[in-house]
């Protein structure tokens, strides 16, 4: 009977098109319709048939919105053509190019359409000819045809989706070719527009001449074809880059070859899904510190501000992430707001879905004192300030309160928050929910004069309350700073000590470390030193002890500059006061201390000293003496060694000093000797010497003679020249306090502690 025949089974099948089916289809209606109409379907299996046409129907919904977001590659369909892909038929597409370009096209697009279907990769892999095939037509033809090339891309990019494939793709330099081609493809832009430019120019130019308008329309027209088709190669080029990417070293090889350059350079179309594209890759790259570079040196900031503007909810997402990214950088913050990204940014708060990232880059942006003030001339404080009042939670989002944290710190910030009852419900929701956050808030509100401090009057009382009572730490320490901020002159202070009994409470809380916390100290401090301002409450003070607990403090603390700067202050503040002022100078060693710190290496604790002392001096004959002998010695201290303990090594050598002072050298008579033959330092200290003290010029003695020669070049100024005496720099040795008694010095640190720092919170910025 023979070998029995074998042939192809096929299961019978029959395909139904729902050409109707949409949002708004009965899908209970169109199921009935289909088992009546199809007898292949058993009537109960209409529950089947109503499950598979609702997965349908929200499978076209996924679908529709994807390709509204971001246009697939996948769209990408090359030639039409009139059979269905096979991948038994593999072989026969391979032989296709190696003939001429259409059948290159035709071949290349079938196994494009095998390659969409992941189930194919892997047998497209094991056969490695079609890949070589293809891989060798792009090295060698992809300047003959740009479909060709889009197609080839399109089947390598199928693979470079999956990690994988990877070295698959870079076996076959996938990825240089890319560049290449995407190099070339901005070359022949350049040269497309500078040709329309030139046609579009003689048509102006010659504006009667209808032949020359329709070359240029047709020019147009054709222009506007390749663009597309450039468009297409490029997004799928610059993706499969992309995907290769996850790669640092691949990244690196790029970043060699200036990917971040040609990106950049791609940002001026204006196809928004090959913005999208550029705008994704450039997101990736950002987080690196030598392409962030780059970009910056690009001016990418100026391109990326455009994007801003458009529709496009992905694009514009994605444009404000690599902005965020870029916002890390000081230069580029100064770039940001230069091209005027602060009201756009600040408008975009409106959209809920653009608010978190909006957020976070305006954090940056007003962290820079320089960019503060210009948030009071957009929408941003009062939708700042809704959406704290509109949080019910008790504890509020921390980058939100950040960002408003850094707004208070500037003093037109401060008058937008506080306008209407913003003060109010800040201090309503502070007290009543303890909200530390919020009161670092009203703290820097209450640093800045004006019309702003003022309104705190009213709210002294419920502060001091706060300080007394059983409250946290830091809620504490964040009131107090608060407090010493309200520098106001109407504010009676010896009310509010004496009905809050504050003053045992600072006393009690300037304990050195250990007992209290440095912060808290710190604070009170501060709090001494406004409250100082007052006479009766320094007189309060004085009584009290405080003054004796602030030197054991100075003596425990004397490595801190900052606790040094702030008692010190204290002291400054209390010899304004007859009552404090005679306590100071002759109850306590205060004045001593003050000089041996005249001479601190800090600048700012040496301006305060000096101030300090030039008060005492003037007030007190003997303290001046001392003062003035002090500063004399300081001013002069090389010239006063030299006198003192003479120099062997010139072996008893004469040498004479303006109008014949003498001074011998020498194991002899080793003395300096004046005008009246008197030795300087053969009776007594030389600093009791009253004709050696500068006179107010501070080159003359006072009896009229010179001083030595080395204040004769002073004179001349070439000591001036040379960077003046060791340690004269910024002191004024017998000039008048320049320091008003309500003005807080800058501390030692270098920033007033009425200006706080902003409040920054590392989790913001992730």
């Amino acid at each position: 009977m023979g070998e029995p025949m074998v042939g192809e089974h096929k299961e019978c099948q029959k395909i139904i098109r729902l050409k109707s089916l949409n949002v708004d289809t009965d899908i209970g209606s169109l199921a009935r319709k289909v088992v009546a109409e199809c007898r292949l379907i058993h009537p109960s299996k209409l529950p089947e048939v109503e499950q598979l046409l609702f997965y349908l129907q929200n499978r076209r919904q996924t679908d529709k919105q994807e390709k509204h977001l971001s246009r697939d590659h996948m769209a990408f369909e090359g030639v039409e053509l009139d059979e269905e892909a096979n991948i038994n038929n593999i072989d026969d597409y391979v032989e296709l190019l190696y003939e001429e370009i259409p059948e290159k096209i035709k071949g290349a697009t079938l196994i494009l359409h095998l390659a969409r279907n992941p189930d194919n990769l892997e047998d497209l892999l094991l056969n490695k000819t079609p890949l070589g095939a293809l891989a060798r037509v792009l090295r060698e033809d992809w300047k003959q045809s740009v479909d060709l090339t889009t197609t080839i891309i399109n089947v390598f990019f199928c693979f470079s989706r999956f990690s994988q494939f990877h070295m698959l793709v870079t076996h076959y330099k996938v990825g240089t070719l890319c560049m290449n081609i995407i190099e070339h493809e901005l070359k022949k832009y350049d040269l497309w527009q500078e040709e329309l430019q030139k046609k579009k120019q003689a048509c102006d130019d010659d504006s009667e001449n209808q032949n020359m308008k329709k070359e240029h329309e047709k020019a147009f027209k054709k222009y506007q074809g390749l663009l597309i088709k450039q468009e297409q190669l490029l997004q799928v080029s610059m993706h499969l880059l992309l995907n290769l990417a996850e790669d640092p070293r691949t990244e690196l090889k790029m970043r060699n070859k200036n990917i971040v350059h040609t990106l950049v350079k791609t940002l001026d179309r204006q196809d928004e899904e090959l913005l999208l594209m550029v705008v994704t890759f450039l997101k990736k790259l950002s987080v690196f510190m030598e392409n962030k570079n780059d970009m910056a040196e690009m001016n990418m900031v100026d391109k990326l501000s455009r994007l801003l503007s458009m529709e496009h909810e992905d694009l514009l997402n994605h444009t404000l992430r690599l902005l965020f990214n870029l916002s890390f950088d000081t230069s580029l913050r100064c770039q940001m707001v230069q091209s005027g990204l602060i009201p756009r940014l600040c408008s975009l708060l409106a959209d809920e879905s653009q608010r978190q990232v909006c957020m976070c880059i305006l954090y940056h942006i007003s962290v820079d004192d320089r960019f503060k003030s210009m948030f009071a001339h957009t929408d941003c404080i009062p939708q700042v300030m809704r959406m704290l009042f509109d949080c019910d939670e008790p504890h509020m989002d921390s980058l939100l309160i950040s960002f408003c944290i850094n707004l208070a710190a500037n003093q037109r910030n401060a008058q937008v928050i506080c306008e209407g009852n913003g003060l109010k419900m800040l201090m309503k929701r502070s007290l009543k929910q303890k909200d530390l956050v919020v009161m670092k808030m009203i703290r820097n509100l209450s640093q800045h004069d004006g019309p702003t401090k003022n309104l705190f009057i009213d709210y002294v009382g419920d502060l001091a309350a706060q300080v007394v009572g059983e409250e946290e730490e830091d809620y504490v320490i964040e009131c107090l700073g608060t407090l010493a901020n309200l520098t106001i002159p109407d504010l009676d202070w010896d009310l509010v000590l004496k009905e809050y009994n504050l003053v045992p409470y600072l006393k009690d809380h300037l304990k050195p470390a250990g007992f209290v916390e440095d912060d808290l100290i710190l604070e009170t401090v501060i709090l001494i030193g406004t409250v100082s301002t007052d006479e009766s409450c320094a007189a309060t003070m004085a009584r009290s002890g405080i003054i004796l607990a602030l030197i054991h403090l100075l003596n425990v603390q004397q490595e801190d500059d900052e606790f040094v700067c702030q008692i010190v202050y204290v002291f400054y503040q209390m010899v304004f006061h007859q009552a404090t002022r005679d306590v100071i100078i002759k109850e306590t060693q205060v004045p001593a201390y003050l000089i041996d710190l005249m001479h601190d290496q800090n600048s700012m604790i040496r301006k305060v000293c000096e101030n300090t002392l030039d008060i005492i001096a003037e007030y007190d004959a003997e303290w001046g003496r001392k003062i003035q002998s002090e500063k004399f010695r300081w001013h002069n201290s090389k010239w006063l060694e030299m006198v003192e303990s003479g120099d062997a090594a010139n072996g008893g050598e004469t040498v004479t000093y303006g109008h014949g002072d003498a001074f011998t050298y020498g194991d002899g008579d080793a003395f300096a000797y004046g005008d009246d033959n008197e030795p300087f330092t053969s009776y007594g200290n030389i600093l009791e010497r009253p004709d050696l003290f500068y006179s107010a010029d501070g080159i003359v003695a006072v009896n009229g003679t010179s001083s030595p020669e080395v204040f004769s070049d002073y004179q001349n100024g070439d000591v001036a020249q040379a960077g003046g005496f060791h340690g004269s720099r910024n002191i004024s040795t017998f000039g008048q306090s320049t320091m008003n008694p309500g003005q807080r010095p800058g501390t030692a640190y270098g920033f007033c502690p009425d200006e706080q720092v902003f409040f920054n919170l590392t989790g913001a910025s992730k």
